[in-house]
């Protein structure tokens, strides 16, 4: 059996995952496709290094800023180290907000021909000379369904479901839709999920936090390692926020109310998703314990 432990962002997932972890004496496999960046520590919430010595945590600090994962790379990565863990006869927990990768791990991926790297490249020339917005609008219209799940900055998802229609004439979610579910593992699915206040209240605090602990200072030091804005750490949300502060010396605040306000449309996307999910057990309240979800986990 495995543990998922899923939930919008700023909802408090890390926090349960590593209590639960201590008690089961286990490990956490990450489930978000931010944390997987180097040197991206303060903008993506990773948890700080003290934890992670206590509890080992996997698939965080795994590729560089230029570097891109997908969906693939990571049921590739997790099933290996479930394997492991297995093996040591340890229940893994997967700790994420990024709903397609557990999603691609319990279901599996779907098939598609191979995509035409010419294809690919003809997306990202315009990625470059029409924006990412013009693109996302062109998602909206040929995929909505995909479209609202994701950020409309998020450059590399939106380049993958034009990709998915161009190289198929049919949408991604279309696709999703067809594919047989057959559960590949035997989950036990946990969602922590506070009242919508509480959620954004927590999403603004933490982004505050952030700043106090050296958001900026983090970002600056990227660009002084040769990192930019077109990379793709940098283009994610908590950092892309920041580009015009760098670049054209737009107030910080003004660029922190624009990351808040991002957070808090990526966790009402996130909630969408979470609705169409049949969880084991949700955590709506604004105060649980570990021994609430013991109990679910043996009864």
């Amino acid at each position: 059996m495995i543990i998922t432990i899923e939930g919008p962002t700023g909802a408090g997932k890390s926090s349960l995952a590593v209590e639960l972890a201590s008690v089961l004496a286990t490990e956490i496999i990450s489930c978000d496709s931010r944390q997987v960046y180097r040197q991206l520590d303060i903008g993506t919430a990773k948890v700080d290094a003290e934890t992670q010595t206590k509890v080992k945590h996997h698939l965080i600090d795994i590729i560089d800023p230029k570097q891109s994962y997908n969906a693939g790379a990571f049921v590739s990565d997790a099933e290996a180290i479930i394997k492991d863990l297995e093996a040591r006869g340890k229940v893994p927990i997967l700790c994420g907000g990024t709903g397609l990768y557990v999603r691609s791990l319990l279901e599996g991926l779907f098939e598609h021909p191979p995509i035409d790297p010419g294809l690919r490249s003809g997306l990202r020339a315009r990625l470059e000379t029409e924006g990412i917005g013009t693109l996302y609008s062109e998602l909206e219209e040929i995929d909505p369904s995909f479209a609202m799940k994701i950020s409309p900055r998020d450059s590399q998802r939106v380049l993958r479901g034009l990709e998915i229609f161009e190289a198929t004439g049919k949408p991604l979610s279309a696709h999703w839709a067809e594919q047989q579910r057959i559960p590949r593992y035997q989950a036990f699915r946990i969602l922590v999920a506070p009242p919508r206040d509480l959620l954004y209240q927590k999403i603004d605090s933490r982004l505050l936090q952030m700043l106090e602990m050296g958001l900026l200072e983090e970002i600056r030091g990227l660009l002084k390692m040769g990192y930019s804005f077109n990379d793709a750490g940098l283009k994610t949300m908590g950092y892309n926020e920041f580009k015009d502060h760098f670049l054209s010396a737009v107030p910080a605040e003004d660029c922190a109310l624009l990351a808040a306000q991002h957070h808090r449309n990526y966790a009402k996307r996130q909630m969408t998703w979470y609705r169409k999910v049949t969880f084991d057990l949700t955590l709506a309240s604004h105060c649980f314990s570990l021994s609430d979800v013991l109990r679910a986990l043996n009864a």
